[in-house]
Formats: C-alpha cells, sequence, structure tokens
C-alpha cells in the first residue's frame, strides 16, 4: 500500500515524552511560584530590604530561573525521549526486518527475541511460531504438488505408452487394450477425485451438525464388507452411541477410508479389522485397527503424507492412490480433532480419531 510519508513513531515518541516533562515541569514551577507569592518573599536591592508586590517578586526573581529549567527540561526531555524511545523501539525494528525478509521468501529466519516476556516478546514468539507453520505448510505443499503431479503423469505415461504399442503392433487384441487403458483411466479419475476432496476438506467450507460416528462405522462396514469378504478380511464393529459435530459426508469417507486402509494392509486371507467408537464427555473416539505386518514408529508416523503407501505392506491388488490417511487427518483437523497413527506390536496398525463432542460445541 503506497501511503504518503510521515513522521516516525520514535520522534513521536520522542515529542510525547519531552511534552509530559515540559508539562510536569510547569505544573511544578507554577506551583512553587504560588507558593512564593502567598508568603510575601522578601526582596533586597541596595537600600536594605523591602517587601515588594507579589507580582514583582515573580518577575524578577522567580520567572528568569523558572525560564532556564523550562529551557533545560525541554533539551532534557528531548535527547532522553530519543534515546529512551530508541530503546523501547529497538525489538520492533528487529520484527520489522524479520517480516521483510519473510516477505521476500525466506522462512528459515527466526527473531528469537532475547528477555523476559513482554508485549515485544509475545509478539515475537508468536510471529516466530506463524513463521514456523507456514514454513513446514509450504514444504508439505510443494512436496504435495510435485507428488500429485507426478502420480497424476503416471496413469498418462501408460496410456499413452499402451497406445503406442497398439499402433505398432496390428495383431494386438483390441480388448485387452481397452480393459487395460479402463483400468488407468479409473485410477487417474480416483486419484483426480481425492485430490479434490482433499482440497474440499482442507478448506473447512462445510455445515456442521449433529453426526453419530457408531452409525456412519457400522455404514463404512456394511459397504466394504464384500471387498473385505474377497481378501479374506473379517471385520468386527462395536461401540456405543457417539455423538460428534461436522459434515455426515466428511466423516463417512474419513471412516470408509480408515477401514478401507485397513482391509488393504492387512493379511491375505487370514486377516482381522476392528472398528469401535466411544463417547467422552468432551471428545469422541473412532478406533480403526488391523493385523498385518510389522510397522515401525517412524514409518507410521510418515503414513499421513500425501502419497505414502507403504508398499512393502500392500498384498492386494487395490493399493489405492496414496491419499487415504492423507485424506483422513486433513479431514479430522478440519473437524479440529487429532488423528493418532500406532503400530501394534503383534503386527499391523491402530488408527484412533479423536473429535470434540456436540456437547464441547454446544457447550452443555
Amino acid at each position: 500500500m503506497d501511503r504518503r510519508p510521515g513522521l516516525s513513531v520514535r520522534l513521536k515518541l520522542t515529542l510525547s515524552y519531552a511534552g509530559f516533562l515540559m508539562l510536569a515541569g510547569a505544573l511544578l514551577l507554577v506551583a512553587v511560584g504560588v507558593f512564593l507569592v502567598r508568603q510575601g518573599w522578601l526582596i533586597t536591592n541596595e537600600w536594605g530590604a523591602v517587601r515588594a508586590t507579589p507580582g514583582t517578586i515573580f518577575l524578577r526573581s522567580f520567572a528568569p530561573t523558572a525560564a532556564w529549567v523550562m529551557a533545560f527540561l525541554l533539551v532534557f526531555g528531548l535527547v532522553g525521549g530519543w534515546f529512551l524511545a530508541g530503546r523501547m523501539l529497538a525489538p520492533l525494528d528487529r520484527i520489522t526486518e524479520a517480516t521483510r525478509t519473510a516477505a521476500n521468501g525466506s522462512l528459515s529466519h527466526r527473531i528469537r527475541l532475547p528477555g523476559r516476556r513482554d508485549e515485544y516478546r509475545e509478539l515475537a514468539d508468536a510471529f516466530d511460531e506463524m513463521l514456523a507453520r507456514l514454513e513446514a505448510h509450504v514444504s508439505e505443499q510443494r512436496r504435495f504438488a510435485a507428488n500429485a503431479s507426478h502420480e497424476l503423469r503416471t496413469p498418462l505415461a501408460t496410456s499413452k505408452a499402451i497406445l503406442d504399442v497398439a499402433r505398432t503392433d496390428p495383431h494386438q487384441d483390441p480388448g485387452e487394450i481397452i480393459d487395460r487403458l479402463h483400468a488407468v483411466n479409473t485410477r487417474a479419475i480416483d486419484l483426480t477425485e481425492a485430490l479434490l476432496l482433499l482440497s474440499r476438506a482442507g478448506q473447512r467450507s462445510f455445515a456442521r451438525e449433529q453426526v453419530d460416528l457408531s452409525l456412519l462405522a457400522e455404514e463404512a462396514t456394511e459397504t466394504l464388507l464384500p471387498f473385505a469378504e474377497k481378501h479374506g478380511v473379517t471385520l468386527e464393529t462395536s461401540g456405543e452411541v457417539t455423538p460428534a459435530l461436522g459434515s455426515p459426508a466428511l466423516l463417512l469417507q474419513l471412516t470408509t477410508n480408515l477401514v478401507h486402509n485397513a482391509i488393504v494392509h492387512n493379511l491375505p486371507g487370514r486377516g482381522r479389522v476392528w472398528i469401535h467408537t466411544t463417547a467422552g464427555p468432551r471428545t469422541t473416539r473412532l478406533v480403526v485397527e488391523n493385523t498385518g505386518d510389522l510397522i515401525s514408529l517412524h514409518q507410521a508416523s510418515t503414513l499421513t503424507e500425501p502419497f505414502q503407501r507403504g508398499t512393502e505392506r500392500v498384498h492386494t491388488d487395490h493399493p489405492g492412490v496414496g491419499l487415504g490417511l492423507a485424506i483422513v487427518n486433513t479431514i479430522t483437523q478440519a473437524h479440529d480433532g487429532t488423528l493418532t497413527l500406532t503400530p501394534r506390536h503383534s503386527g499391523g496398525l491402530r488408527v484412533t480419531v479423536e473429535l470434540p463432542a456436540a456437547s464441547a460445541y454446544t457447550g452443555s
């Protein structure tokens, strides 16, 4: 924004300090002058002591001294005020410099203002925290954009390769080519829809209404039961009425993604998935637990990142698009909840979603 130049804050503070000091000095001198006049102060001259009038006393003896005092207070107020204003505004200069550095694209810079907590330190700490979150967000977005570009390019490149082979080999079965193109196109559509869902969930542009997580868990289980039976995975659902406040469509997508992920990353032919819901006074909890291969704690912490599939755990022909848990994490954050991924000692994964209960929003 283009603004006309004005007085600096330091100069304004200096003039304020000097002005208040002059005002205080003037009031003090007036009080002293009134006191001396009322006392009928004696002045002397070469003929001896005489009692002068109050006005004469004030003008001849007190006014010149008061003028010198006021002049001294003015100089002292300007110099001292300039120095004190500089000291007080020094932290603000560091914050301003850090802001300009961040505006130029350097998000790794931190103020780290020393000293005990005050308004400047709180502002600097809040700015450092904002920069840290912004840096992490920008880094995540760049990584996501690179991965998304790669993932979207893969089915396009595969389709091109299939068409090139079909063009050079006239004896290729057209039905096989159509089936392969259909599979590649389906995967590209699934990936695009997942990216759109991830974007919509992150914007938090949805209406909140009361939702029972236990009913969503049952609905997701019934929907994915044929898929689980196909892969020999047993689903078990338990829990109680679990009221939460949020988007029914997004929370159903969250539950479906968790159950689907638990089925896909499981032991083929003998896997198990447990879905459990519990209700607390302030939070509601959805837990999806599955058997499977051993997972390290570090690997579990990276599974919510986009396109992190953990390919060594995939035993099925339906690995997904790599956005299942990323979508779950985004939907959870959009509902002010927390997502926890914990490896099971016997293998597999335990995923816990905690959301604020409906009473936490209504205040009941």
